[in-house]
């Protein structure tokens, strides 16, 4: 079967969005214990086949959460103080937490390569999360990360498959 698209994936996530929802609450109330190995292997399994340069979907829609030592790496790699990265790159969002000024990304090339990928933000390290530990305490996000990721979403039906609730 073909991958879809990426209008395809938005659009199935929007349809499976309810689908979904149930079937995370499910998972909230009983995880299996053997949860965050079955997630390790189905992330594992899903990015070897995925070439996250052929999209960065997440790179041009959404903009990672910045911690202090994020910003102290960035900075200390870009020749800035901290001070001058949050001024010229950053701003405060509705949760008080340091965001890009806007997307996409400041560091994202014409070519999907992030200019400071090698100190890039923990949030984009670990993105899309799907094989975090107590993965069932993500399920918010990962509702989310499905409509953005083609990688996540696919994790997710793979997921339903092998862990029927």
């Amino acid at each position: 079967m073909p991958k879809p698209s990426l209008n395809e994936i938005q659009k199935l996530a929007k349809d499976k969005h309810i689908e979904n929802k149930k079937y995370f609450d499910k998972l909230k109330k009983k995880a299996p214990k053997n949860l965050d190995y079955i997630m390790q292997e189905l992330h594992d399994t899903e990015f070897k086949k995925t070439d996250c340069l052929s999209c960065a979907n997440c790179c041009k829609t959404t903009g990672p959460l910045f911690t202090f030592a994020d910003i102290e790496r960035i900075a200390k790699h870009l020749r800035l103080k901290p001070q001058q990265f949050i001024d010229n790159y950053l701003r405060i969002d509705e949760d008080k937490d340091y965001v890009l000024q806007s997307v996409p990304c400041t560091f994202l090339d014409k070519d999907n390569t992030c200019f400071i990928y090698d100190v890039r933000p923990k949030a984009c390290r670990e993105f899309p999360h799907t094989d975090r530990k107590k993965f069932q305490q993500i399920s918010d996000l990962t509702l989310q990360n499905v409509a953005i990721c083609p990688a996540a979403f696919n994790i997710v039906e793979e997921m339903k498959k092998k862990l029927l609730l």
